[in-house]
């Protein structure tokens, strides 16, 4: 008669047992080395801790602004990627969900100028880059429903007061 031998699944592995005496391996100071902090009961130091060192945090000076919590964070499509589309067809977010070139809803899609582009799409409700406007419009596409990107920085605008004196 055949042995039936059974194993454990792989990649299971048990509990690491500490603490049970000095033939486990795992005895006496129980992985913890010896004396200090992170031998005590109870140990646990808050990230970025640095043993009662100035931590990094608070020796770098912070100053001015950052613009971090403003940022845009666009999904980027390249224009090689629209050929997937048919010729004269709308290409909206949705569209572009769809067919599994922009997965997140709640971020903002922009359209780059990577690749050729071979059909005539209406880009309607996403950004363009420069360089993917030309490609699209070049292939009598429009892109609309987005802002067209600025070629040039906005001029300043001085008020001028004008008073009127009366005699």
């Amino acid at each position: 008669m055949d042995e039936i031998r059974i194993k454990r699944p792989r990649g299971v592995k048990g509990k690491k047992i500490l603490g049970r005496g000095l033939g486990s391996g795992h005895g006496k100071t129980a992985g913890r080395g010896t004396k200090g902090q992170g031998a005590r009961a109870g140990a646990n130091t808050r990230p970025g801790f640095e043993g009662g060192q100035m931590p990094l945090c608070r020796r770098v000076a912070r100053r001015g602004f950052s613009n971090i919590p403003f940022k845009i964070v666009y999904q980027v499509v390249n224009v090689s990627d629209l050929n997937c589309f048919a010729d004269g067809e709308t290409v909206t977010p949705e569209t572009l969900r769809a067919k599994g070139l922009a997965r997140r809803r709640k971020l903002p899609v922009k359209i780059l100028g990577g690749g050729d582009l071979a059909r005539r799409l209406v880009i309607d409700g996403a950004k363009a880059s420069a360089v993917a406007r030309q490609k699209i419009e070049a292939r009598g596409g429009s892109v609309a429903g987005a802002p067209p990107a600025p070629s040039e920085p906005p001029e300043q605008q001085t008020a001028t007061t004008t008073t009127t004196e009366e005699t």
